[in-house]
């Protein structure tokens, strides 16, 4: 029997002021190797840059893998471990109504599909190193707009 690859993915997401200007960062680590991806929106929110991390690192693996995801952000992890399935069923509408970044939710849930995943929640600004590292990443990347 093959096992999946296990890959960790460290994701963030900022903006400033927030709304205004966002950067995401992700770092992925496969083994011995590592790969930085970031990107930046002129006119965004800080909830649409941590999604968007989460997204494009997902989406950058090229077959099924084991994925263990750390974010800092509570809204990603929630939205992913406890909103998603109540979401689902209710065609992509919270119990209030519209749901906010219905765009990036269903990229997240179509790029979840392929892989074994599990979500953990870091603090953030507390000496992790990676989460620390994609935090200056997403914020430089503010500044290459």
């Amino acid at each position: 029997m093959n096992e999946l690859p296990q890959v960790e993915i460290y994701t963030d997401g900022s903006c400033s002021p927030n709304p205004g200007p966002g950067g995401w960062a992700a770092v992925l680590r496969y083994k011995d190797k590592e790969r930085e991806l970031t990107g930046s929106e002129r006119n965004t929110t800080n909830n649409r840059m941590e999604l968007t991390a989460a997204v494009q690192a997902l989406q950058s693996l090229t077959r099924s893998c084991r994925v263990i995801v750390y974010t800092d952000s509570e809204y990603l992890r929630r939205g992913i471990t406890e909103w998603l399935p109540g979401w689902r069923r209710r065609n992509w509408r919270r119990k209030g109504g519209v749901l906010a970044n219905i765009d990036l939710w269903q990229a997240l849930d179509a790029a979840l599909q392929e892989h074994e995943l599990e979500w953990r929640w870091v603090r953030g600004h507390t000496g992790n190193v990676y989460n620390e590292r994609v935090d200056q990443l997403a914020k430089k990347a503010i500044l290459q707009r």
